[in-house]
């Protein structure tokens, strides 16, 4: 592609890409591998907190909603956040929210491991999560279609299998099917210390793992500049949030540990595996594994995409030699060398599935959500300053007002807050919270050297 051709983004994705996105971006890992070490926390009181989690990110998903649709212009929520709280903060807030979808990918091709052994136990773990990430490269480098394509389908996998769970379960809890530890009824979701077993400490500390699960729902945010009707599109995949919640997470778990008492539940594997194992459906217990193998896949497809796009957004315009490549888009108007450059980052997770495979995806899934309370907290504070720079002129946003503001804002942040105080209060978690610290703090060392440098050369 010459100079001159134009670089923006194609406005590839439809309609149905879009809502699929917004709908299977909330239905991956931490919901189907995480989900055991939050049920061996907190038990049946698990529900509880994906409620509360749940109610958090739609309010936050409503402020990035009205920050989005005011100016459909910019490529990414980094662009506001960079204009209301200050290049700096925008600088910090790109190269972060980058290194969580890293994260994620990292953490997805290493889930994509532990699944395979379900039917190879012996073979090497980073084999399957190398192989996958090679397979969806190709893809997304072709066009953003392709993309949308492919994760329409691995979303209608997904859903599909929530959906046959619930109906499962409630066939199961009618008949009072007997399994290898009891009988599958509404009364194990009492029968084994309650809904808080483990008391307030395990419901707390569950919501690391919990927060994890819903990591990537604001991933809508970064598929305004490449849709085809961002006005109509973007407010109706966000509105639709609490009704996911409530039947993919809430609804799925719930019939779970109706079948499958939670205490027998391993937090190292799938509980939706080991529920199928359990009940004598061996065959389903594979399919199931499937599943959760394809949503893996489509989260580190969703991975390549938004780590291809931040990318190339932060080098956009860029003077250094590496930054004109990766600020640059192929001929069919996708950020090739931006996501080739995320993909070879992002592969360092199969040489450490290599040396540690047993410690990685709680490493990594910590250091993820320490990055993404960052990026929330980033979100909801340019909201509040986009409303109050409007109330100055005695405006009102036009589009996608933020319900109960600022209420609900403040909400957020504490809820943010808590979580953070959450992560001090295990070693794995406290050392990726410590790490994150760390990386802010080279971030604005970095920002504040460029911009010495800069205006030295001016």
């Amino acid at each position: 592609m010459s100079e001159n051709e134009d670089q923006n983004l194609s406005r590839g994705l439809k309609s149905r890409h879009v809502q699929l996105i917004a709908i299977g971006g909330t239905i991956g890992t931490g919901l189907f591998l995480g989900a055991g070490q939050s049920i061996h926390l907190a038990g049946p009181s698990i529900l509880l907190a994906y409620a509360i989690t749940g109610v958090i990110c739609f309010w936050l998903m409503r402020a990035l909603g009205e920050l989005l649709l005011s100016d459909l212009h910019s490529t990414s929520f980094v662009d506001f956040v960079a204009k209301y709280l200050g290049k700096q903060v925008g600088f910090v807030t790109g190269w972060t929210y980058w290194v969580c979808w890293v994260t994620i990918a990292m953490a997805e091709i290493t889930a994509a491991g532990l699944y395979m052994h379900f039917w190879f136990p012996s073979l090497p773990q980073w084999i399957p999560g190398f192989v996958i990430l090679l397979v969806l490269l190709a893809m997304n480098l072709i066009t953003v279609e392709l993309f949308g394509e492919t994760e329409f389908w691995f979303s209608i996998i997904k859903i599909t299998a929530i959906l046959v769970l619930i109906i499962t379960g409630i066939v199961l809890v009618l008949i009072h099917y007997k399994t290898s530890v009891g009988h599958a009824s509404l009364t194990n979701l009492v029968a084994f210390g309650g809904i808080f077993p483990k008391g307030l400490k395990g419901f707390v500390l569950s919501f690391q793992m919990v927060v994890f699960a819903f990591v990537g729902v604001e991933m809508v945010g970064m598929t305004a500049a490449e849709t085809q009707d961002p006005n109509n599109v973007i407010p109706e995949a966000i509105n639709d949030i609490p009704m996911r919640i409530g039947l993919f997470y809430v609804g799925a778990l719930f019939f779970l540990m109706a079948i499958f008492p939670w205490k027998y539940v391993s937090p190292t594997s799938s509980p939706f595996v080991q529920v199928f194992q359990n009940v004598g459906i061996t065959g389903a217990a594979a399919i199931i594994n499937f599943v959760v193998l394809t949503a893996a896949a489509s989260a580190c497809n969703s991975a390549l995409f938004t780590t291809g796009r931040m990318l190339f957004s932060l080098s956009y315009n860029r003077k250094s030699k590496l930054a004109k490549k990766l600020g640059k888009l192929s001929r069919t108007q996708v950020p090739a060398n931006a996501i080739l450059m995320s993909a070879l980052v992002i592969a360092l997770a199969v040489i450490l599935n290599i040396f540690m495979p047993g410690q990685v995806f709680t490493f990594v899934s910590s250091v993820a959500t320490t990055c993404f309370l960052f990026i929330w907290g980033s979100i909801v504070l340019t909201h509040l300053k986009y409303r109050q720079q409007l109330s100055k002129t005695s405006q009102k946003p036009e589009k996608f007002r933020m319900p109960w503001y600022p209420y609900s804002d403040y909400l957020v942040l504490a809820f943010l807050i808590f979580v953070g105080f959450v992560l001090v209060l295990k070693l794995d978690t406290l050392i990726a919270l410590i790490g994150s610290v760390l990386w802010f703090v080279v971030l604005n060392l970095i920002y504040l050297v460029q911009m010495k440098k800069n205006s030295g050369t001016k």
